[in-house]
């Protein structure tokens, strides 16, 4: 058969009836044909060496395999990727905290969803390179499973994120947020913890090794703070965890006013937003709290 006439065939002799025919009679057939290169170079070859019986199968299978990307589309090699802009600083400066607090909210939702954005990351790196003017700047823990960016469905150049294990507050993460505010004119702050930290459950059990001794003491106040409301309690206790993961999250935005009058400032004059959050390690959802 010339290779015209099968491409013929295979886009045009694709009965539902035939689809149905193979799964009843050739179930071995279907688990066969898995091993096979599906593409329509192959099946050139295949059917035009085959048989009338064979042809009909391997009809049939395409009929098959038409119809299951028809109802549930896999292949995402054909799209085109959104091209979001950069922020110029003029966009930057028209957004107010809560636009971004806004937008963090509504990126974590496609999160969630599972959709996020499809970004041309090699035209953001190139337009980003210019210049940087970020809406936030997010604290975060450490942990490999919370993956800041993607949590709020931002791209680059869209924020700031600063990390250590635990998520508190020191000298080194409150110069790197003052340069993010005050410099380059981010709204918003966002400390988030997550469920099932280590380094809180290292600090409510005062674990001691190198300098992850030094380090869990940042985050022993918080542990001491809810062990005198509800009682000591261990990592083996989900609710108590989840106590001081909440209170540690809390105490870093207090520690933020404390301890930096520039971004204090910043927040009095309504150029700032201090928030807090915890991610949920289920479901992806970030719960967001005003400590103001």
């Amino acid at each position: 058969m010339p290779v015209a006439g099968t491409r013929w065939l295979i886009h045009n002799s694709m009965p539902v009836a035939a689809a149905l025919d193979v799964v009843v009679f050739y179930p071995r057939c279907i688990a066969a044909i898995l091993f096979f290169d599906a593409r329509v170079s192959v099946m050139e070859r295949l059917i035009c060496k085959a048989d009338a019986h064979s042809l009909r199968f391997l009809l049939c299978y395409v009929a098959l395999a038409g119809m299951a990307s028809a109802v549930e589309p896999t292949e995402v090699s054909g799209l085109k990727p959104l091209k979001e802009r950069v922020l110029t600083q003029a966009e930057q400066q028209a957004l107010s905290p809560e636009e971004v607090l806004s937008m963090l909210r509504e990126g974590n939702r496609r999160f969630v969803a599972g959709t996020l954005t499809l970004r041309d990351h090699s035209a953001q790196v190139r337009k980003a390179a210019l210049g940087q003017f970020p809406k936030a700047i997010i604290l975060s823990c450490v942990d490999s499973r919370v993956p800041v960016e993607d949590v709020f469905d931002r791209g680059i150049g869209d924020i700031f994120v600063s990390r250590n294990a635990g998520n508190f507050v020191n000298i080194d993460v409150l110069g790197g947020m003052e340069f993010a505010c005050k410099v380059a004119g981010a709204k918003l702050i966002l400390v988030m913890g997550h469920e099932d930290c280590g380094a809180v459950k290292g600090a409510i059990d005062n674990v001691k090794l190198g300098n992850l001794t030094a380090m869990l003491k940042n985050i022993r106040p918080s542990v001491a703070q809810v062990a005198e409301k509800v009682g000591e309690g261990t990592s083996a206790d989900e609710a108590f965890v989840q106590k001081v993961t909440k209170q540690n999250v809390r105490d870093a935005i207090a520690n933020i006013r404390k301890q930096s009058p520039v971004l204090l400032d910043l927040e009095r004059q309504g150029r700032l937003t201090i928030v807090g959050g915890i991610y949920n390690m289920n479901t992806g959802e970030v719960e967001f709290f005003d400590e103001s």
